[in-house]
């Protein structure tokens, strides 16, 4: 992969953004199914769980999963 002006700058952006209190990738992964189903349930999820919010706000990768688990759950609701 080659560091580019844009990737550069958008590394920069990333680490300006980051906090102390920060979870990665596998934690917010661990807490997706208990996100999904404060959201299901009507509840804030992301009161609850702010800093599964704070990632899934900064990362495609993980709210990409979320997307798909939040619509896979959905589907199954729907067949019961």
């Amino acid at each position: 992969m080659e560091l580019t002006p844009d990737i550069l700058k958008k590394l920069i952006k990333s680490a300006q953004m980051a906090t102390d209190q920060e979870i990665g990738c596998e934690e917010c992964f661990d807490e997706l199914h208990e996100f999904a189903e404060l959201e299901l349930a009507g509840k804030s999820p992301a009161e609850a769980k702010p800093l599964v919010q704070d990632h899934l706000d900064k990362c495609g990768s993980c709210r990409e999963e979320y997307q798909a688990l939040l619509e896979a759950l959905r589907n199954i609701e729907n067949d019961n």
